[in-house]
This record gives structure tokens, sequence and C-alpha cells, in this order.
């Protein structure tokens, strides 16, 4: 079974396909007389296409078993999509699947791991896999799109490309 890569979940690593939404690295200062710590602009909502305007939800994950196979990609053409994870737990882990935006390639598929609260935000039209939490139940707000206009594209892959165990564990060492 062809195993995808798995890397860790960096800004440098993700640029292409969003912004990482994490404090280590961000601009921040206190703020309230010094009893708060702002982590100023982690990442930028575009949702402006068609008069749509910025969202906040709640996305509560299921566990995903390895293997899994790589079966499904969307993209939203009008809008960001940022998926933050509501935990502090370092321990606690998630897989991001992407393909930059414009046509979908299969050989351009790339694969990470977010630890914590790594979150990511995929820029508009960037290919991606459905939420993949591992390991437990996993709460994630999401910032997106709502308005008029399509903003949803699925595709089904033909494919025998999967996140492995192995794959992950490698990722882990990285």
């Amino acid at each position: 079974m062809p195993a995808l890569t798995i890397s860790p979940l960096t800004r440098d690593s993700f640029a292409l396909f969003g912004e990482v939404v994490m404090l280590e690295g961000a601009r921040h200062y206190p703020i309230n007389q010094g009893t708060t710590e702002r982590y100023h602009a982690l990442a930028t909502a575009d949702t402006a296409a068609e008069g749509g305007q910025p969202i906040i939800s709640l996305f509560r994950g299921q566990p995903r078993s390895l293997p899994l196979e790589i079966g499904i990609m969307e993209r939203h053409p009008l809008g960001s999509q940022a998926f933050v994870p509501l935990t502090q737990n370092e321990e606690d882990e998630y897989l991001v699947v992407v393909a930059p935006a414009g046509e979908f390639k299969l050989e351009n598929l790339r694969a990470f791991l977010g630890k914590g609260f790594q979150g990511v935000n995929y820029a508009k039209g960037v290919w991606h896999h459905p939420l993949i939490a591992l390991h437990k139940v996993s709460d994630f707000l999401v910032v997106d799109r709502i308005g008029q206009g399509h903003n949803c594209d699925e595709i089904q892959l033909q494919t025998d490309l999967w996140l492995t165990q192995d794959a992950l564990d490698k990722a882990r060492t990285a």
C-alpha cells in the first residue's frame, strides 16, 4: 500500500497552502492593563467573494484509524477555511492532507502532522481532505465563509494512497 509521507506542520512548510495558526513566533503584546497577552493576527479570513461573510463554527471530529485511504478532497473557491484545535495538549494530534489551488493533481498531495494548538487556515481554493482527528473526539474552532455562490467542490479520488501508522511515527521524530 503506497503511503503518503507526513511532515511536521510549520509555517514555512505549509505556506503554499495557507497559514499555520500557532502562538510560537507570533506577534504578541500585553493588553488590558497587562492582564492579557494578545497574539495578534494569527491568520486572515478571506471571505468577501460574492458578498460572503466570516462565520465561526465548532467542528467535533471523530477519531480516524490508520491506515486511512485518501479517497476524497474538497476545496472552497470563494473563501478561506481555518481549523483551530481547542486543546493545549501537545500530544493531541490531527492530520492535514492538501494540494495547491487550481487543477487537482495527485502528485501534488502533501500531508502534515498538526500537534497541540497548531491550527491551519486553508487559502481560498486549496484542496484539502476532510478533518482527520486522531486518538479521540476532537473539537476545532472553524472560521469560514457564509453567503451566496457555490463554495464547496468535492472530488472522489481513484487512488491507492494511504496515511499509515509508520508514516505518522516518522513525522513524530522528524
